[in-house]
């Protein structure tokens, strides 16, 4: 690798963008090191190199930035939320959803006004954060109603615009709700969903490498989701025992030195593994053990 600047990438890596704080950085960060994607970052630095020898450049950025440099082209795969890429109006592959970070976009007025058709609220004044999708959300209520809704962007603390007099209703995310309820708003109507997701620029170079992340962050998502449970079993009650652990795909079945037993390896989902093993007990399944995982390939 030759030399490079403490704060640039070296000349040919793959360039991988992160959100560089908060709640999402620190969920991020734990499941690209839970999927061997290793680095260390030097305080004031927003670049790390790989470990491991793998070419990539880690980027820190605002995840709102995210978006908008993958789709030019300036970083080849990122992690940000929907609602970003939306908002930024690029053109980018969606790799894959990592299921942290789920929120909505919902259009937000106050609950006195016991307003619950959004159409009531064309014309009016809207504050948000997220103008460009809010003005593509009301065009067509516009053009249906003859209105112009007017909206200004608020790149903060958009909740209490309304209780400020600066809008007649807002256009916000809304993860628990709590937030919104303190500030005396509700939910007028949906825009839309958005989570974390793994996004590249559909023209980099690096599909190899973007690829060989997605496959990573894969197999860390199913560890996490899931643990092997392993038990003995007789031949006869083995139809029953595949039926309460019929595996991701299929169980792993092997002969025992006892006559007439087997051996099971099956994946449970996390959430199911104690009913499971019950189950398993009940029909007769002995030395039941539960495995947790570190990490997977499917």
């Amino acid at each position: 690798m030759s030399a490079s600047a403490p704060n640039s990438s070296p000349e040919g890596y793959c360039k991988f963008a992160i959100p560089k704080k908060g709640r999402l950085y620190e969920k991020v960060v734990k499941m690209l090191k839970g999927a061997g994607i290793e680095f260390n970052r030097a305080d004031r630095l927003d670049v790390a190199i790989c470990k491991a020898g793998l070419p990539i450049t880690l980027i820190f950025l605002p995840a709102k930035d995210i978006a908008m440099f993958v789709g030019k082209g300036d970083i080849d795969v990122g992690i940000t939320g929907w609602d970003v890429v939306k908002e930024s109006g690029v053109t980018v592959d969606r790799v894959m959803d990592l299921g942290f970070g789920k929120c909505k976009l919902s259009v937000q007025a106050p609950v006195v006004q016991k307003n619950h058709n959004v159409e009531a609220l064309a014309g009016k004044r809207i504050a948000t954060s997220f103008p460009e999708t809010t003005k593509e959300f009301f065009k067509s209520i516009d053009e249906k109603k003859g209105t112009t809704t007017t909206i200004s962007f608020i790149s903060g603390s958009v909740e209490a615009a309304c209780g400020l007099g600066l809008a007649d209703a807002v256009v916000d995310l809304v993860e628990t709700g709590t937030t919104m309820r303190a500030a005396g708003l509700e939910v007028v109507h949906e825009v839309l969903e958005t989570e974390a997701m793994l996004i590249a620029n559909p023209n980099s170079t690096h599909k190899d490498l973007v690829e060989l992340i997605k496959k990573r962050i894969d197999g860390f998502i199913t560890a996490t989701k899931y643990c092997m449970v392993m038990y003995n079993i007789s031949e006869e009650l083995l139809p029953k025992a595949i039926e309460v652990s019929p595996g991701k795909r299929s169980p792993t079945i092997t002969n025992l030195d006892a006559a007439g037993m087997k051996a099971v390896s099956s994946l449970v989902l996390k959430k199911e593994v104690s009913e499971k093993m019950d189950a398993l007990h009940d029909i007769g399944a002995t030395d039941i053990l539960v495995l947790e995982m570190a990490n997977s390939r499917m």
